[in-house]
């Protein structure tokens, strides 16, 4: 993997992490255009770098409301900040659940399938068409909403379902308000993040051997500014409900995928 082939990536996931159109299904893509040929170890440690990148960015774009949270979380009272903490390992229960039971049966759709993909993505695309036609109102997520934004972002695992399109539409599709919907999905995958790090990093399985960390550090770069725009741009426009331009978008990119993936 060279420089050019890093920054592309890295931009990749630092817009698509958080713009409803799926990291990980362009990941599959970018790969497969660019012709990835990095051997395995290689490979997850480079996607490990870009995920802690935009997890990053998600800390820095709401760094006031994770302090907020934290400080009220110490006061060790029912408050909003201690509800609103109970409400993200709710919706994390789920991945967590699907994660270490269907583990390699996940690892399957990775590694080519672009046809998959393809049809993923549109399914994204509905989503996003039906959440933008939805009103915006004053709802907060309850606690029996953020179990069921979890499945959905259970669900978004598959590349080519998007986890930020995913949950964020479910959200809104229950009556949460839009911006509150955005707020809580970028929220909620901020620990999921770091604990899939986590175990890829005890897993053994990642290797620093022959790595460039020149090419680590320019993809961490390229996904930190590009996860600090992508964040701060979908907040505004959840809010405009300019979603489903984004749903056509999908639908585009996944038809491009299906047919490409019939002449490869």
């Amino acid at each position: 993997m060279d420089y050019l082939d890093a920054i592309i990536l890295g931009a990749i996931q630092g817009f698509t992490e958080f713009l409803p159109v799926s990291s990980s299904g362009h990941l599959e893509l970018g790969k497969a255009i660019l012709g990835d040929t990095s051997v395995p170890e290689e490979s997850l440690l480079f996607t490990v770098i870009l995920h802690f990148a935009t997890a990053l960015s998600t800390i820095v774009v709401f760094r006031k409301d994770i302090i907020e949270i934290v400080s009220g979380l110490f006061k060790f009272q029912w408050n909003e900040e201690t509800q609103f903490i109970t409400k993200i390992v709710l919706s994390m229960i789920p991945a967590v659940v699907i994660g270490l039971l269907f583990e390699k049966e996940l690892e399957s759709f990775f590694g080519g399938s672009i046809a998959f993909v393809g049809a993923m993505l549109i399914v994204t695309a509905v989503l996003l068409w039906f959440a933008d036609l939805a009103k915006n109102t004053g709802k907060p997520v309850t606690f029996k909403d953020s179990i069921i934004i979890g499945v959905a972002q259970a669900i978004a695992m598959l590349p080519g379902i998007s986890r930020s399109g995913a949950t964020i539409s479910t959200s809104v599709l229950l009556g949460n308000d839009k911006s509150k919907a955005a707020r809580f999905s970028f929220l909620m995958v901020v620990p999921l993040i770091f604990g899939k790090i986590a175990k890829d990093l005890l897993s053994g399985d990642i290797t620093t051997q022959s790595t460039n960390f020149g090419t680590l550090s320019v993809g961490f770069i390229a996904a930190f500014i590009c996860g600090l725009i992508a964040c701060t741009w979908m907040i505004s426009l959840v809010k405009k409900s300019k979603l489903r331009y984004f749903s056509i978008y999908c639908v585009i990119v996944g038809i491009i995928a299906i047919v490409t993936s019939l002449y490869i």
